[in-house]
């Protein structure tokens, strides 16, 4: 992974210590709330409904050992209420409604965009863990605001089968572009990109404000493919392909062009008109001559200022060395074959482990490997204390002293050596972090939600606890397949419900919580083919209508599943093959109370 200069060092550190300064004076009356409030948001600091919020940046996911440890050790000793407010914010939470509160402490969060937060942290102790995550070259900068936000890649990236060139490299360098950019401190709205180096795409550019996607040209030179406008929120898009190939080398120079258009016309006069996505498709074709324009005029008037040289890039890549865990490979290949063979044989949950979890490797003589930390009881994305102890410990162990956040709220080991998969998986059974279901139902998607979040609606996590609770018979969710589960508290679409195979929608009606359901989205994976929003397929339903709409609509998959030989059928296939009627008819017939508007 990415090792951080003498220079990145100082920077996080001085900002840490400045943040330090701001808060002591804020503490003692010198910064009032309107003068500190877009210091602490600079740093990752927000306010939600009960206390602060911090959210740490990952760039691309990547997260070393020492890392997790700082993590575990924020998560034990900071993210812990006053006994007072927590009882307070949990009896609030359960006058909500029928479904319980499922507020916690101790606690990190993967999110979605690849971060780290954590949701009870006292504003007097935030400085003490800003020095703490600069200890391990870690910060909360551009984790909020509007401005760039942490740039995300594919959590295979460097070692994924399918690659065309790592982006890493190319990620790093844009992420040094962006970072505090004196012109793009305060954009319009914010600004998230993603980029993926592997022909198929498991990092959803096209659902990004930038997306881009490395390619090769007919004559074998590497560039990009550049994706524009794409958003969910309340008005979800799919990104529009602006450049069909754009090289490597002008990349900066290119985003420079866009995000100057951006915040030269983007709307500043209404916030849910002020994303890119409603630019690009206000004024189409007309945004595309603008950006060109811009594009010509940092070449050939500014002198292409931030053009990429071989040998910037060979330096940062020079940082993306893999380790040096090859096998001997006069008996790897045998062996390796021999020890899964058997141990698959022996135990049908390890062969499932080996099939749901373990992802080919670059590098033959490995595997990537997903600890699922989505288990009854526990929270999408959430890892307690000693989980990131345990998960630091295992990458220690099992992968070169790295992990990765993946977009699915989970970690991913990707350094495990093949002889070394039986072991691994013992120990993470142990830890409760073998479970075999990744990319099935229970590995589902879920924002925090209004137990937490000030922005929501609706609470996502009871949710995902009540239908986790409905599927736990493996046998059923092997059945069942590979399902994408995404659940959102609200419009803002943090757990990502357009995309979702089945997306669940909280909304607020006359103050309860009731849900939309939708079908048929995908993120633009292999498995869900082109990236499209799921549609509704009916008015919202109560809190204890959702889990038997899901179970109609997966018994509606069921029966009308087509097989060939001993594969079935995959639900969005079948989704896509039949249409919606069936699977609305039948979530409406599931529906026990008088529907609600949508």
């Amino acid at each position: 992974m990415y090792q951080y200069t003498e220079f990145d060092r100082q920077f996080v550190q001085q900002r840490a210590a400045q943040y330090r300064d701001q808060l002591q004076r804020h503490l003692a009356g010198q910064l009032g709330e309107d003068e500190f409030r877009p210091l602490r948001l600079q740093n990752g600091w927000y306010v939600q409904r009960y206390a602060p919020m911090l959210r740490v940046a990952v760039p691309y996911g990547e997260l070393s050992s020492a890392q997790l440890r700082v993590l575990a050790r924020i998560a034990r000793d900071y993210d812990q209420p006053s006994a007072e407010l927590f009882a307070e914010a949990r009896a609030k939470q359960n006058a909500l409604g029928t479904m319980p509160s499922r507020l916690t402490t101790g606690y990190g969060h993967f999110t979605t965009r690849q971060n780290v937060q954590f949701n009870w942290i006292p504003l007097d102790k935030s400085a003490d863990v800003m020095d703490l995550l600069a200890s391990v070259n870690m910060h909360g900068i551009q984790t909020s605001g509007n401005c760039i936000r942490n740039i995300t890649s594919d959590e295979r990236a460097g070692i994924a089968v399918d690659e065309i060139a790592d982006p890493r490299p190319f990620a790093e360098i844009m992420r040094q572009w962006s970072t505090l950019h004196p012109e793009f401190a305060f954009l319009p709205r914010k600004f998230k990109i993603a980029i993926t180096g592997a022909r198929e795409d498991r990092a959803a550019v096209a659902w990004h404000d930038v997306g881009l996607h490395v390619i090769r040209s007919s004559d074998g030179e590497v560039g990009f493919k550049v994706l524009v406008g794409g958003g969910m929120g309340r008005t979800p898009v799919i990104a529009s392909t602006i450049r069909e190939f754009l090289p490597w080398h002008q990349i900066l120079n290119y985003l420079e062009a866009v995000v100057r258009v951006y915040n030269r016309w983007g709307r500043r006069d209404n916030k849910y008109k002020a994303r890119i996505k409603i630019l690009v498709k206000a004024e189409g074709q007309r945004f595309v001559d603008e950006v060109e324009a811009e594009y010509r005029d940092i070449l050939e008037k500014d002198g292409a200022p931030h053009t990429i040289t071989q040998a910037e890039l060979d330096r940062v890549a020079a940082s993306f060395v893999p380790p040096s865990l090859q096998c001997d490979r006069k008996t790897a290949d045998a062996k390796i074959a021999h020890i899964l063979r058997a141990a698959a044989e022996d135990d049908v949950e390890f062969s499932r482990w080996l099939q749901q979890n373990v992802a080919p490797h670059k590098n033959p003589d490995l595997r990537a490997v997903t600890l699922s930390f989505k288990r009854l009881g526990q929270a999408p994305g959430d890892a307690t204390a000693d989980q990131l102890e345990t998960a630091a410990a295992l990458a220690d162990q099992f992968s070169a002293g790295e992990a990765r956040v993946t977009h699915d709220q989970n970690l991913l080991l990707p350094w495990v050596r093949c002889d070394a998969l039986p072991e691994l998986w013992r120990a993470a059974r142990k830890a409760g972090m073998a479970r075999p279901n990744i990319r099935l139902l229970t590995d589902m998607i879920a924002c925090p939600g209004g137990d937490f979040c000030s922005l929501a609606n609706a609470r996502s996590l009871p949710l995902a606890e009540a239908i986790t609770a409905r599927y736990q018979d493996l046998d059923e969710l092997h059945d069942l397949g590979e399902i994408d589960l995404h659940i959102s508290g609200c419009i803002n679409s943090c757990g990502h419900h357009h995309s979702g195979h089945i997306g669940i929608l909280g909304v607020d009606k006359d103050g309860k919580e009731w849900y939309q359901v939708t079908l048929g989205g995908s993120d633009g994976s292999a498995l869900s083919g082109e990236p499209v929003p799921g549609k509704v397929v009916g008015p919202s339903f109560s809190a204890a209508e959702v889990p038997e709409v899901i179970e109609a609509v997966l018994d509606t998959y069921r029966r009308l599943r087509q097989s060939a030989g001993d594969r079935a059928e995959t639900f969005i296939a079948t989704v896509k093959r039949v249409g919606l009627e069936p699977f609305k008819a039948a979530a409406n017939a599931a529906r026990v109370t008088p529907p609600q508007a949508a």
